[in-house]
């Protein structure tokens, strides 16, 4: 790992005091639960029916969150990147066994956060409470309804066009396949969306 430590906590802070400013007693006390790991290409941070403990902040790489259809096919629920957080919190606050994988598409450094003793600090210090609660509003109430509006109402073309605006800063680093799973099409449809949209001069990338 050539990135320093101090580099990589400060990216974090820097992400928490986006959404709330968070106190150097808070800060302190926030990074003794914290553990810095690299995760290769292709390993998983969390696999099926994992038991975890921890929730993760991405300092560096690329993830996706899969699962399997009851055809036992892959689909791609969410992806995940630098200043980005990501953990199974239904399965963290009912300290059950995960029902989805993590997966590293690109060699990643993250910081895991112990989430029993992040809990403890949300009891504790009022600015970290803050910081929960606006997370929240905007990554589980209003990403996930607009998330929710698209499935049901764009069809295939619409939603690729979205996915192309919504992750047009990493786009180019996510796969193809992983993009056909995520929109819910196959790759040979996905192919002709992009021929179409590049014929019309529509697609960015």
């Amino acid at each position: 790992m050539n990135t320093s430590t101090e580099e990589i906590f400060n990216s974090l802070k820097k992400t928490l005091d986006s959404y709330y400013p968070i106190s150097e007693k808070t800060w302190e006390d926030f990074k003794n639960i914290c553990i810095i790991k690299e995760i290769k290409k292709n390993e998983y941070a969390f696999e099926l029916y994992d038991k975890v403990d921890a929730f993760s902040y991405v300092y560096k790489g690329l993830f996706r969150t899969f699962s399997f259809n009851e055809k036992a096919e892959e689909y791609t629920k969410k992806f995940f990147w630098e200043t980005k957080f990501y953990g199974p919190m239904v399965a963290l606050l009912y300290k059950k066994s995960i029902n989805a994988v993590v997966q590293a598409i690109e060699d990643s450094i993250v910081i895991d956060i112990k989430h029993d003793k992040y809990r403890k600090l949300l009891e504790k210090y009022d600015d970290l409470k803050f910081f929960h609660i606006f997370y929240l509003e905007k990554h589980w109430v209003l990403e996930r309804d607009d998330i929710g509006s698209s499935l049901v109402l764009d069809n295939a073309k619409k939603r690729y066009e979205k996915f192309n605006e919504e992750f047009k800063n990493i786009i180019n680093r996510i796969p193809k396949y992983y993009i056909a799973s995520y929109l819910g099409i196959s790759p040979t449809h996905l192919s002709r969306i992009r021929k179409e949209l590049k014929k019309n001069n529509t697609l960015s990338s």
